[in-house]
């Protein structure tokens, strides 16, 4: 990294995995966090993030859509925001996330279990 400190978005919603912040950190970046959705689309207002870490929780009520990370990515395209988006996600909705996976297919995709190093990996070719 050429040392000015880069931001990074981490959006955990259920969690129930460990906190990355340490690694964000280390890694050089100043790290937002939010645990809503809705809270963190409040925050792309202010910050523009060079990355942004966030879950695929499939909601099965939704008619429209399969969760609100829809709502995020759409913010993006829409604000033209040049942020990479690395989404965790569950194997068991592999199927729905595929489909959210087809309309945006520059988004990074990682099944649970998640390994730091593979993180740290992804993270790396975001900083070069």
């Amino acid at each position: 990294m050429d040392g000015a400190q880069k931001n990074l978005l981490s959006i955990v919603e259920l969690g129930g995995y460990p906190d990355f912040s340490a690694l964000y950190q280390r890694m050089g970046y100043r790290v937002e966090k939010a645990h809503q959705m809705r809270k963190a689309m409040s925050v792309l207002k202010k910050m523009r993030p060079e990355v942004i870490v966030t879950e695929f929780n499939f909601q099965s009520d939704f008619r429209d859509r399969t969760s609100s990370l829809e709502s995020l990515l759409a913010t993006l395209q829409f604000s033209k925001l040049d942020s990479r988006v690395v989404v965790f996600y569950e194997k068991e909705y592999t199927e729905q996330f595929q489909r959210l996976h087809v309309t945006y297919p520059d988004i990074i995709a990682m099944p649970f279990p998640i390994e730091e190093t593979v993180l740290e990996a992804v993270l790396q070719d975001e900083t070069q």
